[in-house]
């Protein structure tokens, strides 16, 4: 069973020294990544719907063959939604997924080109309510775009992020995904969006696993309020 938590810090009142202290340690545990922006938006929301319910592996494997098959977003978008399925199918749920992939794709050419390379010239916050009026598109995915396609400010909190950082105490508990979005936002320095957010996600892949968390030997265990006692 899992010992008392301590209550949460509020998302303002995370000191940023303690942010500090929890980056510092996670960069001595798994480095500092070094990923430059790609610049494929589009491609970036394609993989990030194709990841939903699966692994990295076959998440790789669906999109390998939907570019294989179809090599340009126009072909996608106009393909018979069968074909689309098809070529997925290794991702898992390919009828929902090439369905919400068809109806993206469609919902950015209304502004004329399919392209989301004008991402950046309008800043985040307007970047990311037009991302996130897209079928189907929320705060991480959205997230998501922004960050590795383009370095801009936001910070994808997928469930590893968000279990890790509850049990770090940076987030209210009982916390929704927009509010943990917000939060992290606060939190996180400018420039060290990617750095967080990997390695938050590396420790919750290697050790603050969610139902057997390794507490015992974990790096960050006295750094942890919601650890197990």
């Amino acid at each position: 069973m899992r010992g008392p938590i301590l209550a949460c810090l509020s998302p303002a009142r995370v000191p940023p020294a303690r942010v500090r202290r929890l980056r510092a340690r996670l960069a001595e545990l798994y480095g500092v990544p070094r990923m430059p922006p790609h610049g494929h938006p589009i491609a970036e929301l394609v993989c990030t719907v194709l990841s939903q319910s699966t692994n990295d592996r076959n998440r790789d494997v669906a999109y390998l063959r939907l570019r294989e098959r179809l090599p340009t977003w126009e072909a996608v978008r106009d393909a018979p939604v069968e074909e689309v399925e098809e070529a997925i199918r290794p991702g898992g749920i390919s009828k929902v997924k090439s369905v919400r992939i068809q109806q993206i794709l469609e919902a950015i050419s209304e502004r004329g080109d399919l392209s989301l390379d004008w991402l950046p010239d309008v800043g985040v916050d307007a970047a990311r309510a037009y991302l996130c009026s897209l079928p189907g598109v929320g705060r991480k995915t959205a997230a998501c775009v922004l960050l590795f396609s383009f370095g801009m400010h936001d910070i994808p909190v997928d469930t590893h992020v968000s279990r890790v950082g509850g049990r770090l105490g940076l987030f209210r508990e009982g916390a929704g995904f927009d509010e943990l979005h917000d939060a992290m936002l606060e939190l996180t320095p400018l420039g060290a969006e990617l750095e967080l957010h990997v390695n938050l996600l590396r420790h919750g892949r290697r050790t603050c696993h969610a139902r057997r968390p390794a507490c015992e030997s974990c790096a960050m265990r006295r750094m942890c309020p919601g650890r197990i006692a």
